[in-house]
Formats: C-alpha cells, structure tokens, sequence
C-alpha cells in the first residue's frame, strides 16, 4: 500500500515539475511564466518530499520533508508576488493579449505622488545648499 502511495505521489510530483518547465517555454510573457512554474514547481516538489518521507520511516526524516513542505507552501507565493511586483515596476512587458491592466491607474498615482515628493525633496535641498553658499561668502 505505501509502495502504490508513493507511486502515484511520485508520478504525479513529477508530471507537475515538467509541466512547470513546459510552461516556461510555452507561455508568452514573465508573469504568465512565473506563475505557471511557481504553482507546478511547488506542488511537484511538496509531492517528491510526501514520498520521501513515506519512504524512509525515520521519524528525522519525516519531520525535515515536512517542514521543507509547510515552509515552501508558505513562502513560494510570497516570493513570486515580490518577483512578480518588482518586474512589474521595472516595466516589464505584458503579453500583447493581455486585456485588463488594473494596476496601471494604481500605480501611475503613486509614481505621481512620487515624483512630487522627489520635485520636494530636490527643491529642499538646492535651498539647503544655497544658504549654505550664501552663509560661506
């Protein structure tokens, strides 16, 4: 019976990795690839380590597979959105099928607000630096 469980765990973990690596040559742009491989990677990886811990009944063993399972469930997303926002604000290209960009209007005011807070800045510090010249003559 725990031979035929990790069978299919292994089977199944392993058909999802590659179609993780399928997804990142099929889909046309970043964001479709980052999520496609995240998602796969992680359920194939989280699978392989079910069937190493159902394969070596030591109990060390099973704790570490766990583990690595609980905190990559827990931190895969999380690293991909991070990936995903940072290309996303260093403008990186949607595919041109994209319909719907709803973080566009979102963060055009914020790069707004933005710029104004940096005009502040800039303007604060010529002033600064003037009297400064100004006191030294």
């Amino acid at each position: 019976m725990t031979n035929t469980l990790i069978c299919i765990f292994s089977t199944i973990g392993a058909l999802s990795i590659l179609f993780a690596s399928i997804g990142i040559v099929r889909m046309p742009d970043f964001y479709l690839r980052l999520s496609v491989t995240v998602k796969a990677a992680t359920l194939g990886v989280g699978l392989l380590l079910a069937c190493a811990a159902f394969f070596f009944p030591d109990v060390s063993v099973t704790t570490r597979a766990m583990a690595i399972v609980f905190f990559l469930i827990l931190t895969a997303p999380v690293a991909a959105h991070m990936i995903g926002r940072t290309a996303y604000h260093s403008g990186t290209p949607t595919w041109e099928g994209t319909l719907l960009d709803e973080l566009d209007e979102d963060y055009k005011k914020q790069r707004a607000g933005m710029l104004e807070d940096a005009n502040k800045e800039a303007a604060a510090a010529a002033e600064v630096r003037r009297s400064k010249e100004d006191d030294s003559e």
